[in-house]
């Protein structure tokens, strides 16, 4: 292992003079010193837990350049916005950056004037920076992998470009003197046992220092609400909506369409705008400011909101429409509370049968439909390709190419030999798993009558936590399970 060659007192005076903080909260010490010492490391904090920091500071204090590969836009200006308002040298890389600036970032990447380039897995492979970053002269520093669990939740079906970052650091060592190395730290606050295990095997990580903390907050209370027809849904968010009408907060649906429509209906009474992927760039940045600024007082959101805006006296998160993953459910949740107070996440749900109130079980087919089509088309795709080529190829000549070759990566049925190339593996179906999975154990979660935290902390792998916290005192569940022993007691007496 590399020994870091910075002083300690070096990094907690640079701490003290970049943030004002004059020491760490554990455990962001031990993730400091890993990535100063050159080690691949694997992060699980919950939000709002100081993650940024862990990688920003040790790219800051180190000769070289540190890419960060994250996944939104949105996320990549707002903490390199934070860095240039420090004069630090920090920039990003995106398709929606006017040409003259994507330039301008270019020629400070040539001249090693960056210490942190943001970039997605999209920019970070396309021909005008992957063509720089093999020059060998160029100074790597580490390899960021921000918000990691979207490798997992994305890299099968609309960002394949997430199942190659593996062939990454071999690539870019093969271009540079013997002996360079190129640590790699995966940071998310959600990571269940496999994911975790699938960001090991797909980022190919080399004996990484693993740091957890559990991802409880005694401060936010969790309810689920069942409903029996759409029309008792909208009544129920009415309801809540007037409940805490001069507090901030989020109202998370499943699709644009309905991102839309609600906003739409709810504008009449509320300062209220939707946010969605399809919006441009321009106008969701817009709405992340009217929020924080609180010209509004919440947004219609789909997941595609969240990551990377901070807000910390959100006080309320609704999911109109529950989310299709446990993981999902506690990034968005995450969102409220993250000032230490009070703080509620409401998550209407249909009723168990979904005779009633099918609105729920419909969505959950039409997604499952569109994955399954996906996976079909990619076990017809081995029949049609040759047993190695290239990405760029194979995106052309076939509608999808590119997520069908991720997920055949994904069933162990293709290997990546660079981030561009490709090798076959297995016959078609040797190794097929089961899909359903992660909307079982949220279909669980939501029906279930089990202490909330305690379920939570039990998927992500926290079971001795889940134990020694019995009923957590704030969650639906426990509350109506005091409620009810109270009421046995009172009729004893």
């Amino acid at each position: 292992m590399v020994q870091t060659s910075v002083a300690w007192s070096e990094v907690l005076r640079a701490f003290q003079q970049i943030w004002g903080y004059s020491s760490f909260r554990p455990p962001q010490d031990a993730i400091v010193k890993a990535l100063l010492d050159h080690r691949d490391v694997l992060v699980v904090l919950p939000t709002g837990g100081g993650k940024s920091i862990c990688f920003q500071l040790p790219a800051l204090l180190q000769s070289g350049l540190t890419l960060v590969v994250s996944p939104l836009v949105a996320l990549m200006e707002n903490q390199v916005q934070e860095l240039q308002a420090k004069a630090l040298p920090a920039a990003t890389l995106h398709s929606q950056l006017p040409p003259p600036q994507r330039h301008k970032t270019l020629r400070s990447l040539e001249r090693g004037e960056l210490r942190l380039l943001y970039v997605s897995p999209e920019t970070l492979l396309s021909p005008p920076l992957w063509e720089r970053l093999c020059q060998p002269q160029l100074q790597l520093n580490g390899l960021i992998l921000d918000e990691a669990h979207c490798l997992v939740q994305w890299g099968e079906t609309f960002r394949p470009a997430y199942r190659r970052l593996g062939a990454v650091r071999k690539a870019l060592l093969d271009c540079r003197p013997p002996g360079s190395t190129l640590p790699i730290a995966a940071f998310t606050a959600t990571a269940d046992p496999a994911a975790q295990t699938t960001l090991r095997d797909v980022l190919q990580l080399e004996s990484p220092q693993v740091v957890r903390l559990n991802p409880h907050r005694p401060n936010l209370n969790l309810t689920v609400k069942a409903v029996f027809s759409q029309g008792q849904r909208q009544a129920a968010l009415t309801r809540y909506l007037q409940s805490h009408a001069h507090q901030s907060g989020l109202v998370y649906v499943r699709t644009r369409r309905d991102s839309e429509a609600l906003a739409q209906r709810l504008a009449a009474n509320y300062r209220v705008a939707p946010y969605h992927a399809g919006l441009s760039g321009r106008d969701r940045r817009q709405t992340e400011a009217d929020w924080m600024a609180d010209r509004l007082q919440f947004v219609v959101c789909t997941s595609a909101f969240g990551m990377g805006v901070n807000k910390q006296s959100t006080r309320w998160v609704v999911h109109y429409q529950a989310p299709c993953t446990i993981t999902e459910y506690v990034q968005e949740v995450g969102r409220a509370g993250r000032d230490g107070k009070a703080a509620e996440a409401l998550t209407l749900v249909s009723e168990p049968t979904g005779w009633l109130e099918p609105g729920d079980r419909q969505r959950a087919k039409f997604f499952e439909a569109q994955t399954q089509a996906l996976q079909q088309k990619a076990q017809r795709l081995v029949s049609q390709i040759p047993p190695s080529g290239d990405v760029r190829d194979i995106s052309q000549r076939f509608d999808h190419g590119a997520i069908s070759l991720s997920w055949l990566h994904s069933v162990g049925q293709l290997e990546w030999l660079s981030p561009f190339h490709y090798r076959l593996t297995a016959e078609p179906g040797s190794r097929m798993r089961s899909q359903d999975t992660p909307s079982q154990q949220m279909h669980h979660f939501l029906h279930s009558r089990q202490c909330r935290w305690q379920a939570l902390l039990v998927t992500f792998g926290f079971r001795t936590e889940a134990q020694r916290l019995g009923m957590c005192g704030h969650c639906d569940n426990c509350l109506r399970s005091s409620r009810r022993r109270a009421d046995g007691s009172h009729n004893e007496v």
